[in-house]
């Protein structure tokens, strides 16, 4: 898909369909006044005989509207012109555009929704979040389908129409566009099934990102090397498959400032969860799958920074592992000794994320990183505190957490703060080592996040559960590419200031 700004009027438009908003109670937007005039009246006739009523995506296609050159006029319903648009009514009414424009053949479009009021937003996020919409809609992972599902999307470009702030258009386009990309990136990660996606799969993708960008270099750890670094929680968890772990650090150099520290972010990347000796129930174990989307995260905001050339310095950190069941695994009441010195009593092998998470957030340290956020679909206590909204926020740094929380806003990939502190440090204590895996069925969101807390002492950390945000389930299953929208704004913000 290509997107292109432009100011023309409206009459003038050489295309196969203009998109103009309509309101509520007959009240026209600035672009459908101008239809209705040159039409001498033609959309208020339509509003008169109730042909419609400008309800949020109710569309209307017009053909051969007179004195208009476009092929063809698509009336959408915006609601009530007082009533300010919020982001998701936005993003509902461009998709319903993009479904009705590709239903009747158009390949290209110009868009006079960029007049609409979205609430405490200007131009640039309402272009911004007109593409992301648009690339979301547009998606489609039939990788593996040996018949291909019939394509009846053939619009191939859309035109915003702004007539002015030229250089913040310019910038939502190309923004828009980097980090709809790495959404996609992530999906297809995602989505890509267990036996193909194993964490050499991880490491071969993230050697792909040093191949196309200058700026970008990967090296990749393999089991023997963690070994000599003293990673044993990580490899624990991997000892039962016969899929080899790897850590894959994609080192991405922006900044002027050659002595810039590395803003550092750590994905999560099983790429399958058994559960281990504690295994999960059969029901939707294929979504565990599902449990590297925070390595995918970090794989797709890294395609989206090296599209921007973002001036910073970030380093992301794949952390590919599987977790299976033979007769090697790692047992209930093991005791490791992670990479830091720290011990650590195994009362749950399902629980195993954070043991592979707190080897590679030791490992960071020698970045001497600005900053160490790490992403994982940690908890499904999560899910049962904030649902499928937001992604679950923990950091003993109030200004790490603020900035993090305002991108979450600003990029409408939500995110809400959970507490860390002493009593759920409480929760971990062992008879028998320095921790516990789990601290119990209460708080068990924060509880991962505090022990997670206790290998991030020599940096400022954040920690973001996406357990409930990375995928949907039921009839709509599939990675939802979060929260590579919030990094990415979190990272544009970094480079601003």
């Amino acid at each position: 898909m290509e997107f292109c700004v432009e100011n023309s009027n409206i009459e003038k438009q050489q295309t196969d369909c203009v998109v103009v908003g309509i309101y509520e109670s007959n009240q026209l937007s600035a672009s459908a006044e101008q239809l209705d005039k040159l039409s001498d009246g033609y959309i208020s006739h339509l509003f008169a005989q109730g042909d419609l009523n400008g309800k949020i995506g109710q569309t209307l296609l017009l053909h051969n509207v007179a004195n208009i050159s476009a092929k063809r006029v698509l009336l959408v319903g915006c609601g009530k012109q007082e009533e300010q648009l919020t982001e998701r009514q936005y993003k509902q009414i461009i998709q319903k555009t993009i479904q009705v424009i590709n239903e009747t053949g158009s390949t290209n479009a110009v868009y006079f929704l960029t007049e609409l009021a979205l609430k405490n937003r200007s131009t640039y996020w309402n272009i911004r979040f007109a593409i992301e919409a648009i690339y979301e809609n547009q998606y489609n992972y039939d990788e593996f389908k040996s018949i291909k599902p019939e394509n009846h999307q053939v619009l191939r470009q859309i035109t915003f129409n702004a007539t002015n702030q030229i250089e913040e258009v310019t910038q939502a386009l190309e923004h828009g566009k980097a980090i709809s990309l790495g959404i996609s990136y992530a999906k297809d990660v995602a989505n890509c099934p267990p036996n193909v996606c194993t964490p050499k799969y991880l490491s071969e993708l993230a050697k792909g990102l040093d191949t196309e960008y200058e700026n970008v270099t990967t090296r990749v750890i393999n089991e023997a090397q963690m070994a000599e670094l003293g990673m044993n929680a990580y490899l624990a968890v991997s000892r039962a498959s016969e899929n080899e772990a790897f850590l894959s650090v994609i080192e991405y150099k922006g900044s002027p400032n050659t002595n810039a520290k590395p803003i550092v972010l750590v994905g999560k990347g099983l790429t399958f969860d058994s559960g281990g000796l504690s295994i999960k129930p059969s029901e939707a174990m294929d979504e565990m799958k599902y449990d590297m989307c925070g390595a995918a995260s970090v794989y797709g905001t890294m395609k989206a920074i090296a599209e921007m050339q973002l001036p910073l310095n970030v380093i992301g950190v794949l952390a590919g592992c599987e977790n299976a069941v033979d007769g090697k695994a790692y047992r209930p009441g093991d005791i490791l000794t992670t990479m830091n010195g720290l011990t650590v009593e195994v009362l749950n092998t399902d629980a195993e994320g954070r043991l592979v998470l707190c080897d590679t957030l030791t490992y960071v340290e020698r970045f001497e990183p600005e900053l160490v956020i790490d992403i994982a679909t940690l908890t499904g206590a999560c899910m049962i505190a904030l649902g499928n909204h937001n992604s679950g926020l923990m950091s003993p740094n109030n200004e790490l957490a603020q900035e993090l929380l305002n991108a979450a806003q600003q990029a409408n990939d939500k995110a809400w703060r959970l507490p860390l502190g002493e009593e759920y440090q409480e929760q971990l204590k062992s008879n028998f080592a320095d921790l516990a895996n789990i601290g119990g069925r209460l708080g068990g969101a924060i509880t991962a996040g505090q022990f997670l807390s206790n290998f991030t002492k020599k940096y400022t950390w954040a920690h973001l559960d996406i357990a409930g945000t990375a995928w949907k389930s039921g009839a709509a299953k599939g990675a939802t590419g979060r929260p590579v929208s919030l990094l990415s704004q979190f990272l544009i913000n970094k480079a601003q200031n």
